[in-house]
């Protein structure tokens, strides 16, 4: 999503200043805007300082890997992403009297006991499970937010971002999202692997819609110190979107199940009435055209190079190699 926003804020004539240290992000989706003179690259950690000169009127902190794969390599990463370097966002907004807006999470409220879910419930989280190191390290960053903005004064929006899809969302392999990996599997005959029944239900967002949904967070007043979910509120089953994904495809891959990961929510909906009323936002590209759109991307160029590789786990690797 970050090379994303950068697009649109250049096309709206901003001058950009994208800052990452390729963990997992990929350098390819940010190289057209290389050469724009309102376009610069940081490679840094958030988690380590840094001094920004140039006069800054927006800090958006979109920093953290969010693939529940990667929990069990990289907690301590996770952790310091949305937390230090949350705190170092922070600083440098503050010291350019700049608003912040923090990209939170719809898995702040864990496996939520209110289903659809408004902003004002507090969560069903475990914090020294599996997914402990991500829930609890954006409800840390959320009260990082509203601790600046308290005693700093600072202008913050928090977005709880649901499922968010779309060209350029990185696959590989065993990190892959949802959405990705089962396009993947579909475009190379392979199995779709869902983990429980696919009765577990989500709320997939197209990329577009995201996107305005944080940009109007960001630009409007009347949204100063809002926490806001920006998310589709059509529930969708993991499996109805397998079952679409194979019908866009056609492919021929057969389904397979595994047992539900530990934690795994089982329902995600969202309340976006604040979305409507503060912002005019609302979902507008339905998930079966959203698909389509990805899936076209994806045949053309969404498959892993060898130097996206970069910091996977060597065993890892080996795994995705005996499953393709």
């Amino acid at each position: 999503m970050g090379s994303w926003m950068c697009d649109v804020l250049i096309d709206y004539g901003a001058r950009v200043i994208c800052i990452d240290n390729l963990a997992s992000g990929l350098k390819s989706n940010i190289a057209h805007l290389m050469n724009s003179e309102n376009f610069s690259f940081i490679e840094h950690n958030i988690s380590k300082p840094l001094f920004v000169e140039d006069r800054l009127d927006l800090v958006v902190h979109m920093a953290s890997r969010a693939s529940p794969f990667e929990f069990k390599h990289y907690p301590i990463e996770i952790l310091k992403a949305n937390t230090i370097g949350l705190m170092n966002s922070l600083g440098i907004a503050k010291k350019h009297g700049a608003r912040l807006l923090y990209t939170s999470t719809s898995e702040i409220y864990g496996n939520p006991l209110v289903v659809p879910t408004p902003e004002s419930y507090y969560g069903n989280v475990n914090a020294i499970g599996p997914r402990g190191c991500y829930d609890e390290a954006k409800r840390c960053g959320e009260a990082y937010v509203a601790a600046y903005k308290i005693q700093h004064g600072l202008d913050t929006r928090t977005a709880r971002i649901f499922n968010t899809y779309g060209p350029r969302m990185r696959f590989d392999g065993i990190y892959g999202r949802a959405i990705p990996k089962f396009i993947d599997q579909a475009l190379h005959g392979l199995p779709i692997t869902i983990f429980g029944d696919g009765s577990q239900t989500r709320s997939f967002t197209y990329l577009t819609d995201q996107i305005e949904g944080l940009l109007k967070l960001a630009a409007l007043d009347r949204a100063k110190g809002c926490v806001i979910n920006i998310g589709d509120d059509k529930e969708t089953t993991v499996l109805e979107m397998a079952k679409l994904v194979l019908k866009l495809t056609n492919s021929r891959s057969v389904i397979e199940y595994s047992p539900l990961p530990q934690d795994d929510p089982l329902r995600r909906k969202p309340v976006i009435d604040r979305a409507r009323d503060i912002l005019g936002w609302k979902p507008k590209v339905v998930l079966e055209a959203g698909l389509a759109r990805t899936i076209e991307w994806y045949r053309a160029e969404g498959f892993m190079k060898p130097e996206d590789q970069e910091g996977i786990p060597p065993e890892d690797l080996q795994a995705q190699k005996q499953v393709a």
